[in-house]
């Protein structure tokens, strides 16, 4: 049989690699009753990973960059499928994304909180925190939470939860401080969705009690390489 070549779709691939992460985040061992989210990131792929996505069941897709999100419209229009904008967000982006995106999750500084209330009255938010203490990250200081979601929410944003990504290096294990502190963080200011957890490290994510995770790779397979 013939490998499939980086970065091509297969419907059935992923609908069987959808159907077994289910299954495996249903099968770890956790204190949390709550279902967790697969968020399919279509990051890379082209528009045949959307509609893999839906085919398979999936009921979000997640999204790191504007560009690809415009070139990609007409199939997660016709997809149905919630997009999620995780990637950094510029300011001047809002305003291109902001009929497309169903849930904001990488929101972490004033300015793009302005941004969003101005353009997209009521959107929903995850403000994500850097745990990590890297520079290279996104996000901000765990510190910080209260006054963003204060001023998010007076802004008339709904901040529904937050979002984390693990350390750059290391086994799945290193994530679980940085995973814990972002659930204390969620529960102490009375949250519902704690985004954490992808590819590498979605085991520990949900032990430590995400509600979504995002994958992308172990989904789709291996994203096509940059020409």
């Amino acid at each position: 049989m013939t490998r499939p070549a980086s970065g091509e779709v297969r419907f059935d691939q992923v609908a069987a690699r959808y159907a077994g992460i289910v299954e495996r985040l249903a099968d770890v061992d956790r204190r949390w009753s709550h279902p967790v989210r697969v968020v399919a990131v279509t990051k890379g792929f082209d528009q045949r990973a959307v509609d893999a996505a839906a085919a398979a069941g999936c009921v979000a897709i997640g999204e790191n960059y504007a560009q690809e999100v415009r070139a990609k419209r007409a199939a997660i229009e016709r997809s149905g499928l919630d997009l999620h904008f995780i990637g950094h967000l510029q300011s001047n982006k809002v305003r291109q994304l902001g009929d497309l995106v169903a849930v904001w999750s990488s929101v972490d500084r004033a300015s793009v909180i302005d941004e969003l209330a101005k353009r997209v009255p009521g959107a929903v938010v995850r403000l994500q925190v850097n745990t990590t203490g890297e520079e290279q990250k996104g996000g901000c200081s765990p510190e910080a939470v209260p006054e963003l979601m204060a001023r998010a929410r007076n802004g008339g944003l709904r901040v529904e939860g937050l979002m984390t990504v693990g350390p750059t290096a290391g086994p799945p294990e290193a994530a679980r401080p940085a995973f814990a502190l972002l659930r204390s963080l969620v529960d102490t200011h009375g949250l519902t969705e704690c985004s954490m957890g992808m590819s590498g490290d979605l085991d520990v994510a949900v032990e430590e009690g995400s509600t979504e995770v995002r994958v992308g790779t172990v989904l789709f397979g291996p994203r096509p390489q940059s020409p």
